[in-house]
């Protein structure tokens, strides 16, 4: 990669850092693309130079964003693949990965979590497009398993893969907002029983006897 190229990308980086923070804070009707650069520390040119608009910046910053999270998410699934482990564990791997992503990058969580609840927004398809690749990745793995007998034939995928995703997300937030107390050990451990089915804890009581006539 040359020079420029790398001048380019970090000028992005800034761009999309600034415009993420921003629009977090104050929304993005709210927000300007002067304040977008200033926050940068770039010349309003700068901004105009990388992206035709302040839409399709936020269009780009969503599509940046997600990719991050489905390479990381690809990625625990692979190394867990790399040593052996089970489809299982690597859906455990991702679940933690989620997690590392969410505590790092907190302000574009929020935005894409939000993002996903409205409509009329011109960047809609996009968004339709980049959390299926992320929820895909979640997909194959569940597959895999289905294949090789380690999960039941019975699970719908596409619904366990989005359920898995949004559990991950929602409870991110959540310890984020209401529970920062918590360890990112904590809220991993916590997940990770409710994957391995561990949350009952005992076995389910019988029914209650009908009553007789008498």
């Amino acid at each position: 990669m040359d020079s420029s190229s790398t001048r380019r990308q970090a000028t992005r980086a800034k761009l999309y850092e600034a415009a993420v923070t921003l629009i977090a804070e104050q929304g993005f009707s709210a927000t300007t693309v002067d304040e977008i650069a200033e926050r940068a520390g770039v010349a309003k040119g700068t901004v105009y130079y990388n992206f035709k608009s302040k839409t399709e910046l936020f269009e780009e910053l969503l599509r940046h964003g997600v990719a991050l999270l489905t390479a990381s998410l690809r990625a625990a699934a692979e190394e867990t693949a790399g040593r052996g482990g089970t489809r299982v564990e690597a859906l455990d791997a991702m679940i933690r990965a989620g997690l590392v992503f969410i505590d790092r990058y907190p302000a574009f969580t929020q935005l894409y979590v939000a993002e996903l609840w409205r409509t009329g927004r011109a960047w809609n398809s996009t968004l339709l497009v980049v959390r299926q690749e992320a929820v895909a990745v979640v997909e194959g793995v569940l597959r895999e398993g289905v294949a090789a007998g380690e999960l039941s034939d019975e699970i719908d995928v596409q619904l366990t893969a989005s359920a898995l995703v949004g559990m991950v997300l929602v409870a991110a937030l959540d310890w984020q907002a209401f529970q920062s107390e918590r360890s990112l050990d904590d809220v991993h451990a916590a997940l990770s029983r409710l994957l391995h089915g561990r949350v009952g804890g005992c076995e389910p009581h019988p029914a209650p006897a009908g009553r007789g006539d008498g």
